[in-house]
C-alpha cells in the first residue's frame, strides 16, 4: 500500500508473528483494510464521486497511534493525523487512488481528492476521501462495477464485514435512485494464491497482483 504503511507494518513485523495463530502472517498480505463505499449521486441522478472509508487493521492502526503519539508536536494527535492524511492521499495519487470504476464497459477517471481526512475510531485509524469523477455519469438503466485494491496485495482491502458477510452499510447509493448493490468475492488461480502465500515480508510481487483477489462492487440503477 501507501509507503508508510508498508514501512510501519515492516518495522513491527517481528510483533505481527507474535500475535499471529498460525505460520500464515508471513504469506501476502500483511495486513487489511475494511472499506466502506457510498456513491455521490446529484439531483439529476449522476454519479459525481465515490466517497470512500478505509479503516485500518488493528494492529497497524495501533503502531501509528503510538508513534504519532510519541512523536508530539503542536497540534497534537489531530494535526499529526491530518499531516498524515495528506501524505496518504499524494502516495495515492500515481495509482489512481487504487480506485478502478466501470460503467458497462467504460472505464472511468477520476479528478484529483481534495476532500479527505484521517481519524482514530474504535482504536483505528480511518482514512475517508471523496474520489470525484473527471466527468458526472446518469446511473439509471446501467450497471457500475469497482475494485478497490492495492496492487500488489501488500494490503487485502475488503468490504466492512457483518457476521461473515459484507455489511450492508459497506456499499451504499446517495439520492433518490433505485438501486441493487452486490458484492462480488474474488475467485483467483489456485496457481497465483499460491504465488501470493510465497511472497514473503520484503518480497516485491508482481504488478497487478492484487487485482486477482480483490472483492468486486457492483450497481444496478433502474
Amino acid at each position: 500500500m501507501f509507503d508508510d504503511l508498508r514501512r510501519h507494518l515492516g518495522l513491527a513485523a517481528a510483533a505481527l508473528l507474535c500475535l499471529a495463530a498460525s505460520g500464515l502472517a508471513q504469506a501476502h498480505p500483511h495486513g487489511w483494510i475494511d472499506l466502506r463505499m457510498r456513491l455521490v449521486v446529484d439531483d439529476e441522478g449522476r454519479l459525481t464521486g465515490l466517497h470512500q472509508s478505509w479503516r485500518m487493521d488493528p494492529f497497524y492502526s495501533l503502531v501509528v497511534l503510538e508513534e504519532l503519539g510519541q512523536a508530539g508536536g503542536e497540534g497534537g494527535l489531530e494535526a499529526a493525523l491530518d499531516q498524515l492524511g495528506g501524505e496518504i492521499r499524494d502516495n495515492l495519487v500515481p495509482h489512481g487512488y487504487y480506485t478502478e470504476l466501470r460503467l458497462g464497459d467504460d472505464k472511468l477517471t477520476f479528478d484529483p481528492v481534495n476532500d479527505y481526512t484521517v481519524l482514530e475510531r474504535g482504536g483505528r485509524v480511518e482514512f475517508i476521501f471523496l474520489l470525484p469523477l473527471a466527468d458526472p455519469q446518469p446511473l439509471a438503466g446501467r450497471t457500475l462495477s469497482y475494485q478497490v485494491f492495492d496492487p500488489t496485495y501488500y494490503i487485502e482491502m475488503v468490504h466492512e464485514d457483518d457476521d461473515g458477510a459484507p455489511a450492508e452499510a459497506s456499499l451504499r447509493v446517495g439520492g433518490e435512485l433505485d438501486c441493487e448493490t452486490r458484492i462480488h468475492q474474488p475467485s483467483p488461480d489456485p496457481e497465483l494464491v499460491m504465488r501470493a502465500a510465497m511472497l514473503d515480508v520484503d518480497d516485491e510481487a508482481e504488478p497487478g497482483l492484487g487485482r486477482h483477489f480483490a472483492e468486486t462492487g457492483e450497481v444496478t440503477c433502474r
